[in-house]
């Protein structure tokens, strides 16, 4: 392992003024980003106003794009380019801003601000999208032919797959007007809502017991954390206390969720989408069917969660695990970990790989990209911003000082080095469709995992890593496929028996778990309601089978690595390099994995299976079974 650069001294920029505590270390509290530079020397209203320029130039050619050279065509991408890169800062400045504090009520005025313009100028290019739509297979060939398009010619066949799917200019028109007001406005008012929800943690006999000496008010993720406990009765506890916290707004966040399911039903319905989920697929450059076999081939696996489960109560010595002993820490030494530990495991973990990665890793440290402490009002979760080509990405986390959150930190670098590695691709070929957005952020934790597992001699240090490798895989795979299960159920179910209750959102949810989990796990009533904190449900309808689809691909790719060593990396950082350059097909073939093969997702989820054999084996060697 490189640890030639893994002296941590840097990871907050040098400053006087910086809290060097150890609360202020194992809170992160240092650690956030500096969003000034987005704005690069203006502000957001000027940023529009240059956009709207731009979008005015463009709005001439109506009527003309069938009569585009490729010359032409080239010089209006690029100016479309540059509308995006000036939209793009705007908005993710804005959002950005806002999901460091969703409580301010300015914040989240610019942040619409920001969003009713743009709807604005979107409205205006509409027709480009369906002119283009309206040319010949032949014309688009021809045009896409010449190298002067290279730079935008996959986005532009990208586009056309909507084709069967436009509606007329006038009624794109009034859709994308209306959007803000609509879908967008409750998805804001979901993160509004989640945001500010809180547990109400109970005092325990010693303060580590429960995470604070006194118990108090903290944030929902903090609650979440504690369900890694190794006592299961703050375990208990803590999920206690997440389900009151769930229980005031949980009639709102249902009629939220029931307001853009009928949303979604009505789009697909008048774009002619035959599935709930045939948008998101197609969004995704994926068939229906490729998903479809995708989502069989891992329900078909429910038993290695199942093994596991029953395994792991074992191991802690129950006859059966209950919902809130899933997360459970399987170490013996559960210690809190501060944020410069974490970040010098994470660096070194990425050198052992790729120095070149390593050295980006430590520019996300350095130049103040990441924003990691919990705050009042903070978005909840994790999250790679892209931003813009010009730019570089923005990571916000959550820290807890909790193991887990290693391998966040390790997952969003992930995603982090992968939208700085593909920035060259442009504005139109640096992000890839969902199905590849995790694949690098899956491998940077494999890479931390394996790095790691190759220090340990303990045995039982060598099973609690193998363990928390394989319910990385389980959380990201099955559970994830369970959610989409869910949403299948919730999506179908409201379209042919109408608005869902909380009970009833409650059953879809708890027979969705229960066929993953089967027998091995006890789902407690106040399991029930815990689909009402999940965003992607909201924002992204449709989106968590791409976690399965990264996982698989992820394992499939760190094989080869393992099979090829170091002469695998440049292949890798080609797939990073390339973005969303080509279709998913192509990119896997960069590092020779076959995604249109049948049998992929099995060779997949074999891989998976290995990773519950050695942790079995683990647990035996270390005594724990």
């Amino acid at each position: 392992m490189n640890d030639t650069t893994s002296d941590t001294s840097a990871i907050s920029a040098a400053d006087d003024s910086i809290d060097t505590t150890p609360d202020a270390d194992l809170t992160a509290a240092d650690v956030a980003w500096d969003l000034e530079p987005l704005l690069d020397g203006t502000t957001v209203d000027e940023l529009l106003d240059r956009s709207e320029v731009l979008a005015d130039r463009l709005a001439e050619l109506r009527g003309t794009i069938a009569e585009l050279g490729p010359t032409a065509l080239a010089e209006a991408m690029h100016l479309s380019a540059e509308l995006e890169e000036l939209q793009g800062r705007a908005g993710y400045y804005s959002m950005l801003r806002f999901s460091e504090d969703t409580r301010d009520p300015e914040r989240g005025a610019s942040m619409m601000k920001v969003q009713e313009r743009g709807t604005a100028i979107a409205a205006k290019l509409v027709f480009f999208e369906i002119e283009w739509a309206a040319l010949t297979d032949a014309r688009v060939d021809e045009l896409l032919a010449d190298p002067v398009l290279d730079f935008c010619a996959h986005h532009l066949r990208s586009v056309r797959r909507y084709r069967d799917h436009l509606l007329s200019e006038p009624e794109e028109v009034l859709l994308t007007e209306k959007s803000v007001s609509g879908a967008g406005a409750w998805v804001r008012l979901f993160d509004e809502l989640t945001s500010a929800i809180t547990t109400e943690l109970p005092a325990g006999p010693t303060g580590e017991a429960v995470g604070r000496p006194d118990g108090g008010v903290v944030a929902l993720e903090q609650g979440l954390s504690l369900l890694q406990h190794p006592d299961r009765g703050v375990r208990e506890q803590a999920a206690a206390a997440v389900t009151a916290g769930l229980e005031p707004g949980l009639r709102t966040r249902a009629f939220v969720f029931n307001t853009l399911l009928l949303d979604k039903s009505t789009d697909d319905r008048i774009r002619r989408y035959p599935t709930w989920i045939s948008s998101r697929n197609l969004s995704n450059e994926a068939t229906d069917d490729s998903v479809q076999a995708l989502i069989d081939a891992v329900v078909s696996r429910y038993d290695i969660p199942q093994r596991w489960y029953r395994l792991k109560a074992q191991v802690l010595g129950l006859d059966r695990l209950a919902d809130f002993d899933r997360m459970a820490s399987v170490a013996t030494d559960e210690s809190s970990i501060g944020w410069a530990e974490a970040a010098a495991i994470v660096h070194d973990a990425y050198a052992s790989f790729s120095p070149e990665l390593a050295a980006i890793v430590q520019r996300f440290y350095d130049e103040s990209w990441i924003d990691a402490p919990v705050r009042d009002g903070k978005r909840p979760g994790a999250f790679c911003a892209y931003t813009v080509p010009s730019h570089h990405p923005y990571l916000l986390l959550n820290w807890t000082s909790r193991n887990r959150d290693v391998l966040t930190l390790a997952h969003e670098l992930g995603h982090g080095l992968h939208a700085y590695l593909s920035r060259d691709q442009g504005v139109f070929h640096q992000s890839t469709p969902l199905t590849l957005a995790e694949t690098a952020s899956v491998f940077g934790e494999t890479v931390t995992n394996n790095a790691l597992l190759e220090q340990l001699d303990d045995p039982g240090e060598r099973f609690a890593l193998l363990a928390a490798t394989l319910e990385d895989s389980i959380a990201t795979v099955f559970r994830q496929v369970a959610m989409n299960r869910f949403e299948h159920a919730v999506h179908t179910t409201r379209r042919d028996e109408g608005e869902l209750s909380v009970e009833h959102f409650g059953e879809l949810w708890v027979a969705s778990q229960a066929a993953m989990l089967g027998d091995s796990v006890e789902l407690t009533a106040g399991y029930r309601t815990w689909w009402s904190y999940i965003p992607h449900f909201i924002g992204t309808p449709g989106y968590v089978y791409a976690y399965a689809y990264g996982q698989l691909l992820a394992l499939s790719v760190y094989a080869r690595y393992q099979e090829r060593g170091a002469s695998f990396v440049p292949s890798y950082l080609e797939l990073l390099r390339a973005g969303g350059s080509m279709e998913p097909a192509e990119l896997g073939r960069i590092v020779d994995c076959d995604l249109e093969d049948p049998g992929f997702w099995d060779a997949g989820l074999a891989i998976v299976d290995r990773q519950l054999a050695a942790a079995e084996a683990a647990a035996r060697a270390a005594g724990r079974i």
